[in-house]
């Protein structure tokens, strides 16, 4: 454990030598691990002065920027979700109103085609009414012919 530089405690002992605690505790084998116990630490408070351990203050220190950054992060990502959302309904909304737009335009064009229509029918009207005239006009001057004509072929026979 102490070459593989992991933490050495006399449960840590017992777990992996599958014994019992109490034995780890035992005369003989207590002064063997607690010898191992006493080298870590030491190799620990020089490997700590040479620069190699990090204190506890800076590994705080770096936990809490740690938890900052992650904050901002997930700040960050919230932001762009947010915003991913509004383009998102936004093209959703350019979808379902370009099929309202091209009838709006369709309904434009419809009505003005309509009003023009409704022009020519307002000029054509007085027309109709004269038209009208000139057809009672010239079923009556057929009459008036088909009189004349009567009227000259009984006086040539006669």
């Amino acid at each position: 454990m102490l070459d593989e530089g992991e933490q050495i405690t006399f449960g840590e002992v017992a777990r992996r030598a599958r014994v019992s605690t109490w034995l780890v505790y035992a005369d003989g084998v207590r002064g063997h691990v607690q010898a191992a116990i006493d080298k870590q630490d030491a190799g620990s408070v020089r490997a700590r002065s040479n620069g190699e351990l990090a204190s506890s203050a800076s590994l705080k220190a770096e936990l809490a920027m740690a938890h900052e950054e992650i904050r901002a992060l997930r700040d960050k990502c919230e932001r762009l979700q947010s915003g991913m959302r509004h383009n998102l309904g936004q093209q959703l909304d350019q979808i379902t109103q370009r099929p309202l737009a091209e009838r709006i335009t369709e309904l434009t064009e419809l009505t003005d085609a309509n009003r023009k229509l409704e022009a020519e029918l307002a000029e054509l009207r007085p027309l109709k009414k004269k038209a009208r005239a000139l057809e009672a006009d010239l079923a009556a001057a057929r009459t008036s012919l088909r009189q004349m004509i009567r009227d000259t072929n009984q006086g040539d026979k006669a």
